[in-house]
């Protein structure tokens, strides 16, 4: 059975996030700073009135920053009871990848702690995220 991912654009790069994880997806919006917090955390939002701590993608996974254009978006996750935001610079589309497209990432060294697998549809390459890690704000 297929599953379903949420391709989205860091850069030049393609990265893939599992669509079930996806609480919502929303357009930029201020985020407050917080004095003290981890480097990765740009700040926190209010959403609906829940403050949600906002992960900023660039920072976190060590990629070099970008201009903010009117395509970011602050993807709304919900994992374990966590609700956090993760900044992205374009959300693309949803794509199915059954488990044949799927490859474990070969990378030695870098950002692959937090590449759990590379989706390939046919010329493609998307990188998926290991949301565990990735939206873990204790690991450094």
């Amino acid at each position: 059975m297929d599953s379903q991912y949420v391709a989205l654009k860091l850069g030049n790069e393609e990265y893939g996030v599992d669509i079930l994880a996806i609480k919502e997806i929303i357009r930029w919006t201020h985020i407050t700073r917080v004095p003290k917090a981890p480097f990765f955390i740009q700040g926190v939002i209010n959403l609906r009135g829940n403050v949600v701590p906002i992960i900023n993608s660039h920072l976190r996974l060590n990629l070099s920053a970008t201009e903010v254009t009117d395509k970011f978006r602050i993807i709304i996750f919900s994992i374990d009871d966590l609700v956090v935001g993760f900044t992205v610079d374009e959300v693309i589309e949803v794509v199915s990848l059954s488990k044949k497209m799927l490859e474990k990432p070969q990378m030695v060294e870098g950002n692959n702690k937090f590449i759990k697998n590379i989706g390939k549809i046919n010329e493609r390459l998307i990188m998926i995220l290991d949301l565990q890690k990735v939206l873990d704000l204790n690991l450094f």
